[in-house]
């Protein structure tokens, strides 16, 4: 160990070479300024005087921008609701929907065997409620369809599925599910956490059959401290979605508390920036994520790679039997942050959920790093990381012997 650190490199002449982009992005430079610009603006958009009004305007253009991004133009009051982030969201979208109603036909959730803890823990919450979930396996980073046909059988409430798993970047056919329980009942309910989807996948809540979704500021580069869920108008109308938060009525009477107007309206101009240039930042990050790939492969690594769609963004790797937190820890010296899985449950201490759904030994898993890009990344970063890890895998194995 003594060995390693002497051989670590300088600090003062690290440079920072940032890969964990699925656990949070740097803010752009459209979020910052219209962060800055609402700084001045004091107001509380629930008064009825001119300095909130003025402050509601810019709530107003928030809410357009984001959903813009989402596809969806003149939303109705409740459509786009803000929230304090991507989990309050979700749990507001599932329990919201779940209790809306006193009569409901059938106690059935269906979601994922991979899902984030924002969704996760509220299922087994849920369970213990006396409801009956069902996680659809998603082996190899592919949704089991005919487990979720079979599934459906049964009198469903909600079906709740992620768009991409934030730490194998499989991208799932929500739309085929969404779509297939609608066709059996258009009373289920369905929802999808797309936090790792946004601006990542282009879709809109209509093309994939979701009534509710889930996206968050901080990972499309505007501030942390901001999510929204998408509502559809069918939901609005039929009041099936109850507050998760009550109390002074904001946000259509759906999500109280005063709202966190620098918070969006960064998140507004990010999406509405990154919406602007979708296509050409999908570009780049697969650009990016193939020369990685490519460049694992020859240096022997073992890459994670979903049998079935993909996200741009996210690449998965086994180490050869080097601890995952070793590596991280060899990385950040030399300045180069990645993780080991999701940033909400790096300090869970717990072996990942995804990766041994996606079929990865629990060895194996303990051994694995996330490697999730940006539009801001550089090939310069892409081959920075490959000599690091290249040079690790050497060392500590040999330091291991």
């Amino acid at each position: 160990m003594a060995a390693m650190n002497a051989a670590a490199p300088d600090r003062e002449q690290v440079v920072r070479r940032y890969l964990d982009n699925s656990a949070t992005t740097p803010l752009c430079d459209e979020a910052r300024q219209a962060m800055l610009r609402a700084m001045d603006v004091y107001g509380n958009p629930s008064s009825l005087h001119a300095a909130g009004q003025e402050a509601a305007m810019l709530l107003r253009t928030a809410r357009g921008q984001v959903a813009g991004a989402l596809g969806v133009r003149n939303p109705v009051p409740g459509e786009v609701l803000f929230t304090a982030c991507g989990t309050e969201a979700s749990n507001t979208a599932i329990l919201g929907t779940v209790y809306a109603k006193k009569h409901r036909v059938g106690n059935r959730i269906i979601t994922t065997d991979c899902e984030h803890p924002s969704v996760e823990e509220v299922m087994k919450r849920l369970e213990g409620g006396g409801f009956d979930v069902v996680r659809v396996p998603t082996k190899g980073g592919v949704l089991d369809r005919e487990a979720a046909l079979a599934a459906l059988e049964v009198p469903t409430l909600l079906v709740s599925m992620m768009m991409v798993n934030n730490e194998t970047g499989a991208a799932f056919d929500v739309s085929d599910v969404f779509k297939a329980a609608k066709r059996k009942n258009p009373a289920t309910i369905t929802h999808c956490d797309a936090v790792q989807g946004f601006l990542k996948l282009p879709f809109t809540p209509a093309s994939i059959g979701a009534d509710l979704v889930t996206v968050s500021g901080h990972k499309i580069h505007g501030p942390k401290g901001v999510g929204a869920l998408y509502v559809s108008p069918a939901l609005i109308r039929q009041k099936a979605l109850q507050p998760y938060l009550i109390g002074g009525g904001q946000e259509s009477g759906l999500r109280s508390g005063t709202e966190n107007m620098v918070g969006i309206c960064g998140f507004g101009a990010a999406a509405e920036a990154g919406y602007a240039r979708l296509n050409e930042h999908i570009a780049h990050m697969v650009s990016l994520r193939d020369a990685l790939v490519d460049g694992l492969c020859e240096a022997g690594i073992q890459v994670n790679v979903p049998a079935g769609r993909r996200a741009p963004h996210i690449v998965n790797l086994t180490l050869p039997d080097i601890k995952s937190q070793t590596m991280l820890n060899y990385l950040s010296e030399r300045g180069i942050c990645v993780s080991s899985g999701s940033a909400c449950a790096a300090h869970g201490g717990k072996t990942s959920r995804s990766l041994l759904a996606f079929g990865l030994t629990p060895h194996e898993a303990d051994c694995s790093l996330r490697v999730s890009l940006s539009a801001f990344n550089t090939a310069e970063d892409v081959q920075a990381l490959l000599t690091a890890l290249r040079e690790g895998c050497s060392r500590l194995v040999r330091i291991k012997r």
